[in-house]
């Protein structure tokens, strides 16, 4: 397996660039997580990693080695899509040992790979049935072993399970997460989902309009977001925002909002300007001591919690409680606030305002 390391890499097609000076480095033996909306550069960003695209500039290292410009076949990489690109007239056995085939490997020593392949996969039941008739996580088993077969320096994967329902990417994520640990592979995955990335990631990279706004662990990216752009994307709900205008000193550690004054972390710099206190709703609580007030609008019962939605004077807020907990629509409650979760955001750039709770993870690239 092999580290990979990407400095400086850009995609521009005409006038349109789809990666912006993307700096980052994948460690060998992680499973690294593209994660973003729908055109914000992921997969241009994977498929020149691949070998698929050449980038406009930058440079891509793998395992020590400069391949920017040179061809899939020669980064001895294997590529998982999200449509399962198997052979329709072929069986198991034969697309699994199709990549060996074509390397001209001797026959005894395909069988016992793809063997070898079944077992980790857990399709030796299947290994000589048509692919045809297969469900859908068999197949993506089977894409799957055909990718793992070749023991590559690196897979890349674009969205493999997007194709299953809920119920089966859900168990083949943590198969693959599984799997990955077992083969100790390095693995570049792509995906939209927030909780697919954070279910099987060891490392994050966010995206958003070709840059990159956030790299970091799961923890960090969810509890210390660099900007409210991944702040808002990552949590369900997401976090809340408070808009207002302030003067704060570096050292701060403590904000007016609406004539009461909330905690946060302290400061590392100066800020004057309209910002913005974020808080997930987790960090909410519903507290009759508290100064700051909101009227509750709606709540939504999940079981074990439920998720109350208030207006406050700045901005709508979103409070995960107890589902014992009694909020009724229309009454005004306490709204008391974890103040150590805080991030305050620069309005204008969407930037956090760097304190003890983000210092040193602030985006890269």
């Amino acid at each position: 397996m092999a580290e990979i390391v990407i400095h400086n890499l850009r995609k521009d097609f005409g006038d349109f660039t789809a990666v912006r000076s993307s700096s980052f480095k994948i460690a060998d033996g992680e499973f690294f997580m593209l994660l973003g909306p729908s055109g914000c550069g992921k997969t241009t960003t994977l498929r020149m990693i691949a070998g698929l695209e050449l980038p406009t500039s930058g440079e891509i290292f793998i395992d020590g080695e400069e391949v920017g410009q040179k061809p899939a076949s020669q980064r001895d990489i294997a590529f998982v899509f999200q449509m399962f690109a198997l052979y329709p007239h072929m069986n198991v056995r034969k697309n699994i040992s199709y990549p060996l085939v074509s390397q001209g490997m001797p026959r005894a020593e395909i069988r016992e790979k793809v063997a070898e392949v079944a077992r980790i996969l857990g399709i030796e039941s299947i290994i000589d049935r048509p692919v045809g008739g297969l469900s859908g996580g068999d197949r993506q088993r089977v894409a799957l072993g055909r990718a793992i077969v070749r023991n590559p320096k690196c897979f890349l994967m674009d969205e493999p399970l997007g194709a299953l329902d809920a119920e089966f990417r859900e168990r083949m994520a943590e198969e693959l997460r599984a799997l990955h640990d077992r083969m100790g592979a390095t693995t570049v995955y792509v995906t939209h989902d927030q909780l697919e990335a954070m279910q099987m990631g060891d490392k994050i990279v966010v995206m958003n309009h070709g840059a990159i706004e956030q790299f970091g662990t799961p923890r960090d990216i969810y509890d210390k977001p660099a900007t409210m752009f991944v702040a808002d994307f990552i949590g369900s709900p997401s976090m809340n925002f408070l808009k207002f205008h302030g003067s704060l000193e570096a050292g701060a550690t403590e904000v007016r909002l609406h004539h009461q004054t909330l905690g946060v972390p302290v400061l590392r710099e100066p800020f004057d300007g309209d910002m913005v206190y974020g808080v997930r709703p987790e960090h909410v609580r519903l507290s009759d001591a508290a100064g700051y007030r909101g009227e509750v609008i709606a709540t939504e019962y999940l079981g074990t919690t439920q998720i109350v939605t208030l207006k406050s004077p700045n901005g709508e807020v979103k409070a995960r409680i107890a589902s014992d907990q009694v909020a009724r629509v229309g009454e005004t409650v306490g709204l008391d606030f974890n103040s150590a979760t805080v991030t305050l955001f620069d309005d204008q750039s969407g930037r956090a305002i760097r304190s003890d709770l983000n210092e040193g993870i602030l985006a890269h690239g």
